[in-house]
C-alpha cells in the first residue's frame, strides 16, 4: 500500500482576509462588540479608542475555506473627518453601531454610512455591505421594549444596509451570528466580482491565493 505522503493534495484550501470597518458614536460600545467576538469577554472600563485600535478573528468558514478578519475599530470621535478616508480605504464590509438607549446615536448611523459611501466602494463600483448594529440591547429587554422590525427593515432599504440587529455585548446576545451574516454578504459581494476585478482585489491584500493544505435568531433585511 502506497504511503499517504506520496499522495497527492486532493483540494486547496482557500484564504479570505478581509477587512471589516466598525464605526458609529463614541460610547456606542464599538470596542465591547469587538472583544466579545473576538475574545469573549466583556469589560464595563474600556477606554475610549483614540484614532484606530484592531483586532483579528480567524474563522474556518467550511472544510475549504479560512476566513481572517481583520477588524479596524475606529474612535467615535473622529466623526467624518479626513483620517476616515484614510482608515475606510480597501475595506470591504462595515459595521456601524448605535446604543438604542441613545435616539442621538440612532440618527447618526445615517451620517456614518453616508460617509462610508462617499469613501469606499468595492472595485466594480458597488457599495460595501454594511450591518446596523443597536448594541446594549440588555437595556430595551428590561424595559420589555425592542425594534420595531418593520420600521428598522425600511430603514435598511432606505439607507442601504445590508441588514440589522440588536446585539448585546454584555449578555453576548447576537454578536455571532451579526458578525456571520455580514461575512456570508461580503462573500457574496466578492463573488461575483470578474476575474480582473478579483486580481485587483489580491493585489490590495484582501482576498488571498488559494494555499495548499500543510449559527440562529437574526434581524435582517
Amino acid at each position: 500500500m502506497a504511503s499517504s505522503k506520496n499522495e497527492p493534495a486532493t483540494r486547496q484550501e482557500r484564504e479570505h482576509l478581509f477587512k471589516i470597518l466598525v464605526i458609529g458614536d463614541l460610547g456606542t460600545g464599538k470596542t465591547s462588540f469587538i472583544k466579545r467576538y473576538v475574545h469573549q469577554t466583556f469589560s464595563a472600563h474600556y477606554r475610549a479608542t483614540i484614532g484606530v485600535d484592531f483586532a483579528l478573528k480567524v474563522l474556518t468558514w467550511d472544510a475549504q475555506t479560512v476566513v481572517r478578519l481583520q477588524l479596524w475599530d475606529i474612535a467615535g470621535q473622529e466623526r467624518f473627518g479626513q483620517m476616515t478616508r484614510v482608515y475606510y480605504k480597501e475595506a470591504i464590509g462595515c459595521f456601524i453601531v448605535y446604543d438604542v438607549t441613545r435616539r442621538s446615536t440612532y440618527d447618526s448611523a445615517v451620517k456614518w454610512k453616508e460617509d462610508l459611501d462617499s469613501k469606499v466602494r468595492l472595485s466594480d463600483g458597488r457599495k460595501i455591505p454594511c450591518v446596523l448594529l443597536g448594541n446594549k440591547c440588555d437595556e430595551l429587554e428590561k424595559e420589555g421594549k425592542g425594534c420595531n422590525d418593520k420600521d428598522m427593515d425600511a430603514f435598511c432599504r432606505e439607507h442601504n444596509f445590508s441588514g440589522w440587529y440588536e446585539v448585546s455585548a454584555l449578555n453576548n446576545l447576537h454578536v455571532d451570528e451579526a458578525a456571520h451574516f455580514l461575512v456570508e454578504q461580503v462573500l457574496k459581494a466578492t463573488a461575483n466580482l470578474s476575474s480582473s476585478e478579483r486580481d485587483s482585489e489580491k493585489r490590495s491584500g484582501i482576498v488571498l491565493e488559494p494555499a495548499s493544505s500543510d449559527q440562529s435568531d437574526n434581524k435582517c433585511c
